[in-house]
């Protein structure tokens, strides 16, 4: 080989700058591709929204059982559960009724009415709604006169 040409195949060894540019411009649309396409980690505001129906449902189902008033008191943080022994309220917090906090990012606005929520030993409540909203989604948990529990859009 002549002396030239091992000097010309020297330069080209390696990697120009805009090689390397066009690898690091297409590892960085693929990691975006990546973060894009991983899903909330956080469930969604209909899992806070069917959750919080459930245990409403159950503190009625528990205030009728228990032949005893249950209260469920709604805040911006989360909600927790009372209960009537006939001189005052006390703290239900054994089984599933322990003190559960609202998702990160969730806001909380009830329809004017209190945002306790009071079954009594018939499981009759006073009708009230809730309404849970989480980054433009909603979703609005009702208790009717009679204390049924449903879930509205």
């Amino acid at each position: 080989m002549a002396p030239g040409a091992r000097v010309r195949a020297a330069n080209r060894a390696g990697f120009t700058l805009v090689e390397l540019l066009m690898v690091v411009a297409i590892i960085g649309l693929a990691a975006g591709a990546v973060v894009l396409s991983v899903p909330d980690p956080r469930p969604s505001v209909s899992g806070d929204a069917e959750r919080f129906a459930a245990r409403l449902g159950r503190a009625r189902e528990e205030a009728i059982l228990s032949n005893r008033p249950v209260a469920v008191d709604a805040t911006a943080a989360g909600y927790g559960f009372m209960v009537f022994d006939g001189a005052a309220w006390s703290a239900l917090d054994e089984g599933p009724f322990r003190p559960e906090t609202w998702t990160a990012g969730t806001t909380v606005a009830s329809s004017g009415v209190p945002v306790r929520i009071v079954f009594d030993p018939t499981g009759v409540a006073d009708p009230g709604a809730l309404t849970l909203t989480r980054e433009r989604h909603s979703r609005t948990v009702v208790v009717d006169g009679a204390g049924e529990v449903t879930l509205a859009d």
